[in-house]
């Protein structure tokens, strides 16, 4: 087990017309993809989900992705910061999910005018009560539209050296808990 790959889930967290979430996926999902890190793009915009009528306390019905964010031993969530937290349709895709969550890393890409914080410690608690660990480090991409070109997201070289050393983090955590899951499973 501790040989294959890490499969990590990159989130796109929003919805909206002309929005960067996509571009900055996709430039983190190439980034962190490595031979020992397997990446999956999962796009809030693409996923449906059921009626919130459905929602159930501690695990809904299964979601179209259900299986997609189970998969996964590591989340990547790039989220917008609106109105001083993260997007309505991120919400709605860590609502619709429980246990597919349980005991797996997570590290925050968010941006905004002012690098996107408020978001990322918004989810915080969110992730928290799921029981995924967030990491310490966290990317926070100040104006990344002024990094959007032709190519995609290019952001400068400490942008890059900063999501590494967070990737390199999420990594560490997601062997270990890998392996915890594995070895002692959680039973309550």
């Amino acid at each position: 087990m501790t040989d294959s790959p890490l499969h990590l889930a990159v989130i796109a967290g929003s919805v909206r017309d002309q929005r960067m979430s996509r571009a900055v996926a996709e430039w983190a999902a190439f980034r962190a993809a490595t031979a020992k890190t397997e990446v999956e793009l999962i796009d809030c915009a693409e996923t449906d989900l059921p009626d919130d009528g459905g929602l159930r306390p501690g695990g809904s019905a299964a979601s179209p992705v259900a299986a997609r964010i189970d998969a996964a031993d590591a989340y990547l969530i790039v989220t917008p910061e609106y109105n001083h937290s993260y997007p309505a349709g991120l919400k709605r895709l860590i609502d619709w999910h429980y246990r597919e969550w349980m005991f797996k890393p997570a590290t925050i890409i968010s941006y905004g005018v002012q690098g996107g914080l408020l978001a990322a410690e918004h989810l915080r608690g969110v992730f928290a009560e799921l029981h995924v660990v967030t990491t310490r480090r966290v990317v926070g991409l100040t104006r990344p539209w002024e990094h959007l070109g032709a190519v995609g997201f290019a952001p400068p070289d400490p942008v890059g050296e900063a999501f590494d050393a967070a990737v390199h983090e999420l990594s560490w955590w997601a062997t270990t808990l890998r392996t915890a899951r594995h070895d002692r499973p959680y039973n309550r």
